[in-house]
């Protein structure tokens, strides 16, 4: 079992190194983008790579497209201590297996790993998914966001999602309410109508729930959310929505 980690800080690389040899796994370093790049172009094979976001030189989403190119089996697994949710699903759209929030603890940094290689088993991906509604998952700090997108009642007020640690396979629905009152406050500033139980306020459901698995690495222990507030970029876009 083989791991690159491409990363710019020593300790980090290191801290990882040691976690994952003291696992069992083979693991090699490259302290930037190009030379990961180089190391895979050299053919060394890698089932998972550990990819810094921020670092100098090219960056992690940047390699992140390159490795794809080269090793388009490999499992990519993200790391940062910047980020955004909207950074996450970017790096998903590019093939990343999951986003992993810096620091991490030796358990988060094996459970991701050991998680991505048994995804790269297509019969257990398809085993896992198999009887669910279509839908499209989001992989954060070790957690897969299952969020459906079939059409549903335009009136409701709460969204379901299914919240999976990969390193275990242990699911909860968490249940994210859209308050009534910022529903009718983004329509008085939009001047726009949007259902709860619509497309705008389903993204804004998921992003909610995906900001509280990314900064507190776990389903919230209630198993519920609410939805009281949204940005002002939020309200221009609400103005804008093509349709809900």
């Amino acid at each position: 079992m083989k791991v690159l980690i491409i990363d710019d800080e020593a300790h980090i690389r290191q801290m990882m190194r040691l976690t994952l040899e003291a696992s069992g796994y083979e693991v090699e370093e490259a302290a930037n983008g190009e030379e990961g790049l180089n190391r895979l172009g050299r053919g060394h094979l890698r089932q998972v790579v550990v990819l810094d976001q921020k670092m100098s030189g090219i960056d992690g989403l940047e390699t992140l497209r390159r490795v794809k190119q080269r090793a388009p089996d490999a499992c990519v697994l993200m790391v940062t201590a910047f980020a955004s949710v909207e950074l996450a699903v970017d790096a998903m759209k590019l093939g990343a297996t999951d986003f992993l929030r810096k620091p991490m603890t030796p358990e988060t940094l094996r459970g991701a790993v050991a998680a991505a290689m048994a995804a790269r088993a297509p019969a257990s991906h398809e085993r896992a998914l198999a009887g669910r509604p279509t839908s499209e998952t989001l992989t954060l700090n070790g957690f897969q966001i299952l969020r459906s997108r079939e059409p549903g009642d335009a009136a409701k007020v709460e969204h379901t999602f299914h919240v999976t640690h990969v390193s275990d396979g242990a699911e909860t629905s968490v249940v994210v309410t859209i308050d009534p009152e910022i529903v009718a406050r983004v329509a008085r500033l939009s001047r726009r109508s949007l259902q709860p139980g619509g497309a705008f306020w389903r993204e804004q459901a998921e992003r909610l729930l995906s900001a509280y698995v990314w900064s507190e690495g776990k389903a919230p222990e209630s198993l519920r959310l609410t939805v009281r507030d949204v940005s002002r970029e939020d309200i221009e876009l609400a103005a804008s929505w093509q349709s809900d």
